[in-house]
């Protein structure tokens, strides 16, 4: 997996990280470095720790699917992708502007979300393994660039509102589908 796919990956997979960092900061009155810090940090860890986590699963088993291999990614990554597209559709970010940081960011509110927004992840994690990918530089940078993509939705969705969530979630689908097609293509006629 090159850089530029890698990089694609990482930004597809931190679009759901993304778009709920934006419902997050449209539910604070002011967003600060550290609040968007601490989402980051949820969102990024839980970014990263999956797809180890479905890397080394699929290890265990790659030998027993390795003439699959191909259509296992391409299928994941577009039933991951489709669901992100139709999530795009959907209105959220209900609830009343708030400023208490214990408030918005316990770990009662955070663990959910952040594992929600990470179970597509440790689908990827499955794909990496088949594709053979060098896990823990990819998972770091996958855990990073969703940390610095969910700061910024915090403080997007602060500044902004949330006209920006659905087209973010869109486009991670739309990226993650194209990711699954070139894998797909790569293998079947060497695209």
């Amino acid at each position: 997996m090159s850089f530029v796919e890698l990089f694609l990956l990482a930004v597809g997979l931190s679009m759901d990280a993304f778009a709920v960092a934006i419902c997050l900061g449209l539910n604070m009155k002011t967003s600060s470095l550290k609040k968007s810090f601490a989402v980051g940090l949820y969102f990024g860890f839980f970014q990263a720790v999956m797809p180890l986590i479905g890397y080394m699963t699929a290890m265990l088993f790659a030998d027993k699917i390795v003439a699959y291999d191909h259509w296992i990614a391409f299928i994941l990554l577009c039933v991951i992708g489709g669901k992100m597209v139709i999530g795009s559709l959907k209105k959220e970010c209900d609830e009343q502007p708030c400023d208490d940081i214990k408030t918005l960011l316990n770990p009662a509110q955070m663990l959910p979300l952040a594992l929600a927004t990470s179970i597509d992840a440790l689908a990827v994690g499955i794909s990496l393994a088949l594709l053979h990918v060098s896990i823990i530089p990819a998972v770091s940078f996958i855990g990073i660039t969703t940390l610095v993509i969910s700061m910024a939705g915090v403080k997007i969705g602060n500044a902004f509102g949330a006209k920006f969530k659905s087209k973010a979630e869109l486009a991670g689908g739309v990226i993650l589908i194209l990711i699954g097609v070139k894998i797909l293509l790569g293998d079947l006629i060497g695209f």
